[in-house]
């Protein structure tokens, strides 16, 4: 009878003691996975195969990397000539009409601007039609356009940059680059070139839209209209809200 004590005892404490190694073990290896569970995937696997972009700020974010057209794409405009990265920049041909490259990401619609270098190569028409959003509607900022001598807004009323009030005649050199940017509001359409303002629209009770030719330029593109055009450090940011 004392020998089955005996062995009974024996047989708890080897269940105990098995017990106390198994929950040693078990807490070494949370200990060394810092408390949490291990990935069931390698970390390479478990990142996304492209990298989610950080929501947009005051700060400026460049929208073309200088290397590729990653971002972008080259829409089918008729006769179009070709578009193509060479030295930091997006350089689109002469066509027989437009010849240009859209954005394909997310763009803002208010209290923002976008910038850009743009320089005409060869030609003698705009080398930088940006087409941009303007709330709900677009809207074309045109430089050097019919003829190389009118840079202003298409279409305003209807009218094109020739034919409307924000018009304007200024001179540009082949081979030179020159700043050009937008900032919209909810009140207003600002224009600028090496950062002179050259435009300033009040949007209240305006109509506000672009030509078909650009179309294929929404919601953000840039296209030129037979010349050899050229555009580099391109960028975007939201205004902050002290900013008009």
């Amino acid at each position: 009878m004392e020998q089955k004590r005996t062995n009974g005892q024996a047989r708890r404490l080897r269940a105990v003691t098995t017990g106390l190694l198994l929950t040693a073990a078990i807490g070494a290896m949370l200990c060394s996975c810092g408390g949490e569970s291990r990935p069931t995937t390698s970390p390479a696997a478990a990142q996304p195969t492209t990298a989610r972009a950080e929501p947009l700020g005051v700060e400026w974010r460049a929208l073309f990397d200088g290397k590729t057209l990653a971002g972008w794409k080259v829409p089918d405009f008729d006769g179009a000539g070709k578009v193509y990265v060479k030295d930091g920049a997006v350089h689109m041909t002469a066509g027989e009409g437009c010849t240009g490259f859209t954005y394909t990401g997310p763009v803002p619609r208010e209290e923002y601007e976008v910038e850009l270098e743009g320089m005409r190569v060869k030609g003698e028409d705009f080398f930088c039609g940006l087409t941009f959003p303007v709330g709900k509607d677009p809207m074309t900022l045109v430089c050097s356009g019919w003829g190389g001598n009118v840079t202003g807004l298409s279409s305003l009323e209807g009218m094109d940059a020739a034919n409307n009030e924000t018009g304007t005649f200024l001179e540009y050199e082949n081979n030179r680059w020159y700043k050009i940017r937008v900032r919209v509001t909810t009140k207003m359409i600002r224009a600028y070139r090496d950062d002179k303002e050259i435009i300033t629209l009040e949007r209240e009770g305006r109509k506000i839209g672009i030509r078909y030719e650009v179309e294929p330029s929404l919601p953000l593109g840039i296209t030129t209209w037979q010349t050899h055009g050229a555009a580099r450090n391109i960028r975007i940011r939201l205004l902050a809200i002290w900013e008009e």
